[in-house]
């Protein structure tokens, strides 16, 4: 079949209750720069409260440690023992005092520390 005779088959009616039709759909999902693929309501509430406590500890007191150990070159052993501490150093081995999460909440501490 040609072109033309298609174009012709089209009624113009069609088109336009098809133009409608999509200029009326209202239903726009805000987008998310901070989270474009929405990982954020894939992840359990135990995998958020490990992220969110990873989060804390790196932004409020790791982060500055280690500019100053950076800058003065030294290594600062007490980061570990209290990464430790909060459960952060093998997370994901069950039983020893550790804390047994999943390899998500694992990944999402890593990010954080990184």
């Amino acid at each position: 079949m040609s072109l033309r005779i298609l174009t012709r088959a089209i009624k113009p009616t069609m088109l336009s209750n098809t133009r409608t039709m999509a200029s009326k759909s209202k239903a726009f999902v805000k987008y998310d720069w901070t989270d474009p693929l929405n990982l954020e309501s894939q992840l359990t509430e135990d995998e958020r409260s490990v992220r969110d406590v990873a989060r804390d500890y790196c932004q409020d007191k790791l982060m500055p440690r280690v500019t100053m150990a950076n800058r003065h070159e030294k290594f600062d052993r007490e980061i570990l023992s209290e990464m430790g501490e909060l459960g952060l150093l093998g997370s994901t081995i069950e039983g020893y005092g550790c804390a047994g999460v999943s390899s998500v909440a694992y990944g999402l501490t890593a990010r954080e520390v990184e």
